[in-house]
C-alpha cells in the first residue's frame, strides 16, 4: 500500500514538474478538467458515470472560476489576491459538496491531501533583482 501511494505521490510530482517546465500559460476548461480526470482515473478507476460526473463538476467550477477572475478584473483592473480567493470560496465549498456525493469518503479524504494540493499552479520567484 505505502509503495502504492509513494508511485502515485511520484506520478503527480513527476507530472508537475513537466507541466511547470512548459511555462505559464492559462489552460482552457477542457485541458483543466482533463488534468482533472488523469489524476483521478490514476488514483481512483471511477467508473464511466461517476468519471463524467467529476468531469461535470469541474468543467462548471472552472467555467464559474473563470467567469468571477474576469469579471474581478474587469471591475478594478488590480489584482487583490485575498478578495479573489474570498469570492471563490464559494465555488471551492459547492465542488466539494458535489464530489463528496459522487466519490467514498476515503477517496475525498485523498482528493483533498493528495489530487487537490497537485493542481495548485506553483509560483515561481525569481530570487529577486539584480
Amino acid at each position: 500500500m505505502k509503495t502504492k501511494i509513494t508511485f502515485m505521490i511520484s506520478s503527480f510530482i513527476l507530472f508537475a514538474v513537466v507541466t511547470n517546465a512548459q511555462g505559464f500559460q492559462r489552460r482552457t476548461v477542457e485541458e483543466r478538467v482533463q488534468v482533472v480526470q488523469q489524476k483521478f482515473d490514476s488514483a481512483f478507476k471511477l467508473d464511466r458515470t461517476k468519471q463524467a460526473d467529476v468531469d461535470s463538476v469541474f468543467a462548471n467550477y472552472y467555467r464559474a472560476q473563470n467567469k468571477l477572475r474576469e469579471e474581478m478584473m474587469n471591475s478594478g483592473g488590480q489584482r487583490d489576491f485575498q478578495a479573489m480567493r474570498e469570492k471563490m470560496q464559494p465555488l471551492m465549498d459547492d465542488r466539494d459538496k458535489k464530489l463528496q456525493d459522487i466519490i467514498t469518503p476515503d477517496q475525498y479524504k485523498t482528493w483533498k491531501e493528495a489530487i487537490e494540493p497537485s493542481l495548485r499552479p506553483k509560483r515561481q520567484h525569481n530570487g529577486g533583482s539584480r
